[in-house]
């Protein structure tokens, strides 16, 4: 470090370094607030876009709600406009199932096709892969079907999974298959009551 004698060295110093380096250091305070203001600009413009969506996605949920499968047009048309965020997703499972509850398979099972791609949450990866295996099931295309269980992970989803699973064995004529899935499933947490009457229609 360079020590200076006189206040009036330590003042030329100055004057030499900020001859020398004092554009820099105007062009890096700019380019700082700069950056600042234009990390702000972005956050609110997320946050509007969020809020925006948000408030679309509430209003075509209404419409779905009230016109059911009429509304299939308005729906997808949401999802294409929002194909960047989750609520596109979540328009895209609330119209799969309109449209599987009204036997249309082919359209419901393409949309939880595009919802599973859209999408990086767990949680919803784990429901759309469940939701898929049993349109497969129903559609007669049980490998595929037990493919799409074998991707859940989630041992909340246990119960669900294995009875699934059973109901597949079973309509594949293999009882046997069925009933060990089945009884494993009644061990799991999520496992649900109509478990046992289906066990003791296998053991008629």
């Amino acid at each position: 470090m360079e020590l200076y004698d006189t206040e009036e060295q330590q003042v030329e110093a100055i004057k030499d370094w900020w001859k020398q380096n004092g554009k820099s250091v105007i062009i890096g305070a700019v380019v700082g607030l700069a950056a600042i203001g234009g990390w702000k600009y972005y956050q609110n413009y997320v946050k509007e876009s969020q809020e925006a969506a948000s408030h679309a996605y509430e209003k075509t949920i209404s419409v779905l709600s009230s016109k059911g499968a009429k509304a299939e047009t308005d729906v997808q048309a949401f999802i294409d406009g929002h194909a960047d965020s989750q609520y596109s997703v979540l328009a895209a499972l609330q119209l799969a199932k309109i449209q599987i509850d009204a036997n249309h398979l082919d359209e419901g099972l393409a949309q939880l096709e595009w919802a599973k791609s859209h999408t990086d949450d767990n949680a919803l990866s784990t429901l759309i892969n469940f939701r898929i295996a049993r349109v497969l099931s129903e559609q007669g295309d049980y490998a595929k079907a037990t493919s799409s269980l074998d991707l859940i992970k989630d041992e909340s989803w246990k119960g669900r999974v294995l009875e699934l699973k059973g109901d597949i064995a079973l309509r594949q004529g293999d009882k046997d298959a069925a009933y060990v899935a089945y009884t494993e499933a009644q061990q799991a947490k999520d496992a649900s009551q109509t478990l046992q009457f289906k066990l003791d229609d296998l053991t008629k």
